[in-house]
């Protein structure tokens, strides 16, 4: 099933709710999808069931919805402070070899060893696909931000006026709700563009954090349950009538260094991330990007992502915000 929110033509919230393929309709009486997963937390029950035991209302045509701009995030929190981006890098097979080139040292002896990037890199290779009962090694990991950096789909990925470039990062996202004992549940996983700046990145490796803290959109849809292995999308830059840019890319464990249960264990390891009623949206890295295509993004191009198995595609152009006048006052 894949669930979306969806803005009313009364200015309110509906949930959406399909099978792949097929005609979607409103969730009768769900104020949103984070009711919806908190319900079925707090009762024990499968998503699914709880979606479907509210029942369903109108038919709606999603394509109009989308060239409306009236989808949402597919799933917000009341208070977006409580709603935390995040990801891991250097997880995919294949991952290494951009940042690799972009970590890479330029004297005569750092080119004879590896640098950390490809360290990180295969230490997720020997080590990210544990046996059952045993703890495989931690990934890269990063902070994007909460709430109010995430981006509904089609709406602009702003890049702040400092920013150096603002990239795509064709993603899936896992998406959770933390229940009222400290337990993660998975809500499902959709399509995301995890937004960051790769010129920053490529002065030094230690710039990782500063070039995350970066919007971020996810869906417009979430695939409840189980994802498939092998996941096969499309990442493309449009601008204006003309695609500048497109390339496959591949997720699901049958293309990664890691687990998906891995990279979880490791990031709700922390009780930071076990906070009762909070959401978190995790990025788990791709292989693919038009930086490492020589593309530079310009103000209006479009982004589109998509992975036929997840929905429609997630589509965002690029703006770039106005400089900020920022100065710390002594109180």
């Amino acid at each position: 099933m894949l669930i979306s929110q969806i803005k009313t033509e009364t200015g309110g919230v509906a949930v959406v709710a399909r099978e792949l393929g097929g005609e979607a309709r409103i969730v009768k009486g769900a104020e949103s999808v984070y009711q919806l997963a908190m319900l079925a937390a707090s009762q024990g029950k499968a998503l699914k069931d709880v979606i479907i035991s509210f029942g369903f209302a109108n038919v709606i045509d999603l394509i109009q919805i989308r060239d409306e701009k009236r989808f949402l995030p597919p799933i917000t929190h009341p208070d977006p402070a409580h709603l935390h981006l995040t990801g891991t890098g250097l997880t995919h097979l294949g991952s290494a070899a951009t940042r690799d080139a972009m970590h890479k040292k330029t004297s005569e002896a750092a080119e004879e060893t590896l640098t950390d990037s490809m360290k990180m890199f295969r230490m997720g290779l020997e080590g990210g696909k544990p046996k059952a009962g045993e703890k495989g090694v931690q990934p890269e990991w990063f902070y994007k931000g909460n709430g109010t950096q995430s981006v509904s789909p089609e709406q602009p990925l702003v890049s702040p006026s400092f920013a150096l470039d603002g990239g795509e990062e064709p993603e899936m996202a896992g998406i959770y709700v933390i229940g009222e004992d400290g337990t993660p549940f998975r809500v499902g996983f959709a399509v995301s563009n995890e937004f960051s700046d790769h010129v920053t990145e490529r002065i030094n490796y230690l710039y990782l954090a500063h070039s995350k803290l970066r919007q971020a959109s996810f869906g417009p849809e979430i695939r409840i349950g189980a994802p498939p292995e092998d996941i096969r999308g499309t990442s493309r830059i449009r601008r204006g009538d003309q695609v500048i840019f497109e390339k496959p890319f591949l997720s699901g464990e049958a293309n990664m260094s890691h687990t998906f249960a891995n990279l979880e264990y490791h990031h709700f390891k922390y009780e930071l991330f076990r906070q009762p009623g909070e959401v978190h949206v995790h990025m788990f890295g791709t292989a693919t990007l038009s930086f490492a295509e020589g593309v530079k993004p310009q103000p209006g191009d479009v982004f589109e992502i998509e992975a036929p198995d997840f929905g429609l595609a997630l589509r965002n152009p690029l703006a770039v915000a106005e400089e900020a006048d920022v100065a710390v006052r002594i109180l």
